[in-house]
């Protein structure tokens, strides 16, 4: 009798198993990694870790994103770091330092006052670009267009 080296991948569990067969009929099931033979079969298996896949290409492009969030009330924008999930830099109307610079807490005005404070802050951290995330809602108008105007202003470049 001759035996045959038969090798087979499973998808599954990431394994590779090496058969040593026999000439005899086999049947081979590659979805369930078995092989069925009419003679005894050797069985070794070595595990082969799954693919390394590299880290998301735009965790280095766009690392820190800008959020604004507007209330009926209240002004106020974030700058997240994106691969670690923390706040680099914020700024809102609600910071008793800046009320009583503003007219309004809520106005078009106050929206382009904080975007202004939020480009310092962001160049004192020597953060020198950002990309914004719209919500759904927002469109580039009004309070919005404001804080990214004077973002660019101050010297942020947007991405």
């Amino acid at each position: 009798m001759h035996l045959l080296p038969l090798s087979l991948y499973c998808r599954s569990r990431h394994s590779f198993w090496v058969f040593s067969v026999s000439s005899a009929a086999c049947i081979l099931y590659s979805e369930a990694c078995v092989i069925l033979s009419s003679a005894p079969a050797k069985l070794i298996r070595m595990v082969i870790p799954p693919p390394v896949r590299p880290p998301r290409i735009t965790n280095y492009l766009k690392p820190y994103v800008l959020k604004m969030h507007f209330t009926n009330k209240y002004v106020s924008t974030q700058v997240i770091h994106a691969p670690t999930a923390t706040v680099a830099s914020s700024a809102s109307s609600q910071e008793k330092a800046l009320r009583p610079s503003m007219e309004s807490t809520r106005d078009v005005a106050a929206a382009g006052k904080i975007g202004k404070i939020l480009g310092e802050r962001l160049l004192l951290k020597d953060i020198p670009a950002v990309a914004v995330h719209l919500e759904r809602e927002q469109r580039y108008h009004g309070k919005v267009k404001a804080v990214i105007d004077s973002l660019r202003e101050a010297g942020v470049k947007l991405l």
